[in-house]
């Protein structure tokens, strides 16, 4: 098992594209065995139900594309990107692999010094791919759990995400299971669990 600590080796932009089509692959992976289910029912933790939250996902990992591409220095963009209502799970699935795709070649095509407004912290490339992956991996967990499935973000996808985008996140502690910490899921050992409502990521470029 990983375990998290500062980051040794820096990432190039396609190696963040690379985690984010990484994420966004797994991610639904795991949510094709529960396909069949009842997307109605909550996501864990949350007042959206699971069905909700693939829409979310959609709309966010798709934004960082659009916020990438378009820079702008004050305000979210104008282009939202949502799931056809009436498809069946596997191919709104497929909507959020496509989502991803679009990051990492937004993201593998940016100028290093390009920069985009988000409201925790303008960031670069790099910045809103692990964004994405945050989001994915996080929300993906939410779903696993709602519907039963035993599944824990992979390590080597949660690590780079983590250094990213939580610098004061504890070490000492695998990979996953600090994600889970910093975004408000989890207790850690000496850590008590943040308010779920109370936490967010740092995107600044340091």
């Amino acid at each position: 098992m990983g375990v998290s600590g500062p980051a040794t080796t820096p990432l190039s932009r396609a190696d963040w594209a690379a985690l984010v089509v990484e994420a966004a692959a797994t991610t639904t992976s795991v949510l094709e065995r529960a396909a069949d289910a009842d997307w109605t029912r909550h996501a864990a933790g949350s007042d959206w139900s699971a069905r909700a939250m693939l829409d979310h996902l959609a709309l966010g990992v798709l934004g960082y594309a659009g916020l990438l591409t378009a820079r702008p220095t004050d305000r979210y963009i104008t282009l939202f990107g949502s799931l056809d209502p009436g498809a069946p799970i596997p191919h709104c699935l497929e909507g959020l692999r496509i989502a991803g795709s679009l990051l990492a070649a937004t993201v593998r095509d940016t100028p290093p010094e390009a920069r985009a407004w988000h409201p925790w912290g303008h960031a670069d490339g790099p910045g809103f791919a692990a964004m994405a992956v945050v989001e994915l991996l996080v929300h993906g967990w939410d779903l696993t759990q709602a519907f039963e499935l035993d599944w824990q973000p992979p390590e080597h996808l949660a690590g780079p995400a983590v250094a990213r985008l939580f610098p004061e996140a504890p070490t000492g502690h695998g990979n996953a299971e600090t994600l889970l910490w910093c975004t408000g899921r989890t207790a850690l050992p000496g850590h008590p669990r943040r308010p779920a409502e109370g936490w967010q990521w740092d995107g600044r470029v340091r």
